[in-house]
């Protein structure tokens, strides 16, 4: 005969943001934030396991916990329709429709009222004629409850790892569009949005609308592991010299991967009754040893209990687990059993199909009914033993899309949007938002940096990049950025005189000229006086006066050298400024060379790429002048200064300064400062200094890295080091990395495209950094690859073009 499920539900209605049952029980429900898969070290795991251990303790007579993990296959939705920038919507269009599990978790704690019957397989609400509650609840009792609860809360965010969220009311109950949380489990829908309902059939398999339901149990102590802990080790990510951890019963949260639940229930009774009825059936065992040899030895494991209950002062419990899977096709439940067997197998424990106890189980597992749990598909253990039972692993957290740069997570690869820069600052986690990049060669340093700028430059940034090898040519001319680079057909060529029409020279601009034109001028060793000073001063002034006069003249080194010649040299003769103040005549001499027709006419006196202040995305490539003499100082100080004044003058805008391997040439050439106090100081104009280094020598070797970069810089990125396991300790040394970073750095695969991101030695995770074949072919800097883009960029009039000219070729290789 059918029934309408509302007529048999065991919920009673819902009430100050609790649920009621029929029978008198009341519970409350938390929405519990789990800690990151992954993310965790042996001790992390070891104090989370101890804060459930208390927190179970608190709990009063007659609680049942219930910890509820929804995993559901979803698919990522991203916005492939976004507007933005051509590599951020290819970036939408390659993640969309990812799969990936969603999890939820939720605790609900069950007070059943005094004098409430036990359920059991045979005898359920599911199968009474008539539901009336037992007892009329106290009006104290609910407020006790609460105030046990909020201990309960607080002994397990006490351990920093966990948080727990009541949920209201609202969530609990069903909205006309809306299904509320005891809905969404009775139909089995993923998303609260997703209002479907389904007829429930219990015959020989449990079915909901066209979903066929599967439960195995953990539910009597036959079928368990032999050892239980709070972690173990996993092998994928372990090495010779780590052992990377994971909770116990990972393997049937995340790492199961197919939609399904894991109820998890903890029942916490009366422990001095229950450690009776344990005497009482020893005792019965001891008479009967004689006639059995596994009564003798169920004897002795009874004593066990007992003593190790009366001397370490556990608290016993019941306990059952279950994982319950579903679908709407046969072979493909087929391949989810025996996923689930799997993953128990992997346990140590026997995996048990229910079959005529499922519905009970089902019916059990219903939020707010935990009470109804049958009693003899639990078994007795301690709070220590259960609680390693207990899912502790969450999905990756994410930031809003706005505020973070694109990675992806290492189990699904489903995007995550990670706030490197703002929110660690705001936590207390970093303290400045330096960034220091290590990793070999084909480990995927460029990739990351350019997939860095570029998420950056979309979100408003101005980037200043200073590179060694052309790793960010591509990127440059996709995003219409400026590109120096030296080669005897076509010299790098800058202005610094260059000022905008209207503007005026301030301090800052005639200070960094006046620097420029000292090292043009003068040896390192040099002496340079007061005099001196202020005559540059005064003619680098009168120059602009005479522009201000004059807008016919363009302001470049040869318009000034030319009014030092004339003009500046009949002042200081009126002046009668002696030679050994101000030698006019060795000045212009030495500062020939830079003048039209000289040898480096061309550095000084650039007509295009003038603009660079208003400029987003700069690089200036140096491997054709690095261990050039004259030309590289020169360089340097135009990047000190062009960085600088975009530094003061841009408010509100953050600047990014990224020097690839050119570090160690600016370091040789006396610009080691400069790194020091870009390090220091840029954050105060909402900067972000990179450095990237590929030899894990120079991170050891060098004082610049050591004490400059690495000292502040509280993000560092990392690659695979694997092979540096040898010398793994210099480099934990170095950075300070703990053990628990050691760990998850020696996991990282450069084959997954894996990366390591330590912020602040607090916060330590692996990203994979999955691109789209439009953003690998825009970073790439393998030779053939480059070439073939840069030929159909030509052949196509652009670089976008051509990127996109070279994924249809690749497809339509496959």
């Amino acid at each position: 005969m059918e029934k309408e499920l509302k007529n048999i539900l065991p919920i009673l209605g819902i009430e100050q943001d609790c649920i009621l049952s029929k029978q008198g029980d009341f519970t409350i429900v938390f929405k519990v934030s789990l800690p990151e898969v992954f993310t965790l070290s042996d001790e992390e795991y070891e104090n989370l396991h101890q804060a459930w251990v208390k927190a179970v303790k608190v709990l009063p007579n007659g609680t049942v916990l219930h910890k509820q993990d929804w995993f559901t296959a979803s698919n990522y939705k991203g916005n492939a329709a976004n507007t933005g920038s051509f590599l951020h919507a290819s970036s939408e269009r390659h993640f969309e429709g990812r799969p990936f599990l969603n999890h939820e978790c939720y605790i609900l704690l069950t007070k059943k009222p005094a004098g409430r019957k036990a359920s059991n397989s045979v005898f359920s609400n599911l199968i009474r004629s008539s539901l009336v509650p037992v007892d009329t609840l106290n009006p104290s009792a609910l407020h006790d409850f609460l105030g046990l609860a909020g201990q309960f809360k607080r002994l397990l965010e006490d351990s920093h790892l966990v948080r727990l969220d009541q949920v209201k009311t609202a969530d609990l109950e069903s909205q006309p569009r809306k299904a509320g949380l005891i809905e969404r489990y009775c139909y089995l829908t993923s998303q609260p949005e997703e209002i479907t309902y389904k007829d429930i059939t219990f015959g020989d398999d449990i079915r909901i609308g066209d979903q066929q339901v599967a439960i195995y149990t953990l539910g009597d102590a036959l079928d368990l592991p032999s050892l239980c802990g709070s972690r173990v080790t996993y092998d994928r990510y372990s090495t010779d010299k780590t052992r990377f951890p994971l909770s116990f019963a990972a393997s049937l949260g995340l790492l199961l991967p197919c939609s399904h639940i894991y109820n998890q229930f903890i029942v916490i009774g009366d422990a001095q009754q229950t450690l009776k009825q344990m005497e009482k059936k020893r005792l019965r065992l001891q008479s009967l040893s004689a006639y059995s040899r596994e009564n003798a030895i169920s004897r002795d494991a009874t004593n066990d209990f007992l003593n190790e209950a009366l001397s370490r002062q556990r608290l016993p419990v019941k306990a059952h687990f279950n994982v319950m899977v579903w679908s709407d096709n046969t072979e493909e439940l087929k391949v989810m059993k025996n996923q689930v067997a799997s993953a128990l197998a992997g346990m140590d424990a026997a995996a048990k199909p229910e079959t005529a106890g499922a519905p009970q189980l089902w019916w059990a597992g219903i939020p707010g009914n935990a009470a109804d749990l049958p009693a003899n598909d639990t078994f007795d253990t301690f709070a220590e033993q259960a609680c390693c039972f207990l899912n502790q692993e969450g999905n990756y957290r994410s930031a809003p899309p706005e505020a973070g740069i694109r990675f992806s997570d290492r189990l699904s690869g489903k995007p995550v949007f990670v706030d490197l820069f703002d929110a660690p600052r705001a936590a207390g986690i970093a303290s400045n938002m330096g960034v220091l990049v290590c990793g070999t060669s084909g480990g995927g340093k460029s990739m990351t940096v350019n997939h860095m700028l570029r998420s950056l430059f979309d979100q408003g940034a101005h980037c200043v990049t200073v590179d060694i090898g052309g790793s960010y040519l591509g990127l440059c001319e996709l995003v219409g950025g400026y590109y120096f680079t030296y080669t005897e057909e076509k010299p790098i060529r800058f202005n610094p005189f260059f000022i905008k029409d209207g503007e005026l020279l301030d301090t800052e601009k005639k200070e960094s000229l006046k620097a420029l034109l000292v090292s043009l001028w003068k040896q390192e060793n040099d002496g340079f006086n007061r005099s001196e000073y202020v005559a540059l001063s005064n003619a680098i002034q009168g120059f602009y006066q005479q522009i201000g006069q004059n807008k016919d003249i363009f302001p470049c080194f040869n318009t000034f050298y030319e009014y030092l010649e004339t003009h500046y040299v009949e002042i200081l003769k009126v002046q009668r400024v002696k030679d050994r103040d101000f030698d006019i005549d060795n000045f212009l001499y030495v500062l020939r060379p830079y003048y039209a027709g000289g040898e480096f006419d061309y550095l000084l006196n650039g007509r295009e790429n003038l603009d660079l202040l208003d400029q987003p995305f700069i690089v200036i490539e140096l491997d054709n002048i690095k261990d050039h003499p004259i030309l590289f100082p020169v360089v340097t100080l135009i990047i000190m200064e062009l960085f600088i004044s975009k530094m003061r003058k841009l408010k509100g805008i953050r600047k990014v300064l990224t020097i690839d391997e050119a570090w160690k040439a600016i370091a040789k050439s006396g610009m080691a400062e400069f790194l020091k106090y870009a390090f220091k100081t840029i954050r105060k104009f909402n900067g972000i200094p990179i450095v990237i280094t590929q030899e894990l020598d120079d991170l050891i070797s060098s004082p610049i890295i050591k004490d400059a970069i690495i000292n502040n810089a509280d993000i560092k990125i990392l690659m695979d080091m694997r092979k540096f396991q040898g010398k793994i300790e210099k480099l934990q040394d170095v950075l300070g990395m703990s053990e628990k970073g050691k760990t998850i750095l020696l996991s990282v695969n450069k084959d997954h495209r894996e990366i390591f991101i330590d912020i602040g030695g607090q916060v330590m995770k692996v990203y994979k950094n999955e691109l789209c074949p439009e953003e690998y072919y825009a970073y790439t800097t393998e030779g053939k690859e480059r070439v073939k883009v840069m030929e159909l960029a030509a052949l196509h009039g652009s670089i976008q073009k051509g990127i996109e000219a070279m994924v249809e070729q690749v497809k339509h290789q496959k």
